[in-house]
């Protein structure tokens, strides 16, 4: 459904390295690099792009779910974000009261958004 999403975060290299630990798992990864905006997504096209924070207002936190081929993808994410050290939501384990099938992992990254890697099967 959506084209495209963007979010601001404080340290762009801090957290374009994390994004590219997080992503690579999921078959996506840096497709494009303006030293202040930084897009992710399958190769040639982002989908998913981080910028530099430019509004001086608290930040409030981002909920954005990358879809896994599978479940072993979403554990791959997991372990990624662990490695980097970032804090954990949820471990990777089914969500029923979402829908049968629905397999997901949690985790916060440098700005304090959540973010999900997950599988519908």
């Amino acid at each position: 459904m959506l084209d495209h999403i963007g979010i601001q975060v404080a340290d762009v290299p801090a957290s374009k390295a994390l994004y590219e630990k997080l992503l690579a798992p999921l078959g996506f990864e840096k497709v494009m690099d303006f030293d202040v905006a930084v897009g992710f997504g399958p190769p040639g096209r982002p989908q998913f792009w981080i910028g530099a924070k430019t509004t001086d207002s608290e930040g409030r936190e981002v909920h954005v779910a990358f879809e896994a081929a599978n479940r072993d993808k979403v554990k791959d994410f997991f372990d990624a974000a662990v490695a980097a050290g970032v804090e954990v939501l949820h471990e990777p384990r089914e969500w029923p009261e979402y829908h049968p099938g629905y397999f997901g992992a949690f985790v916060r990254d440098l700005d304090g958004n959540n973010i999900e890697a997950v599988c519908h099967s």
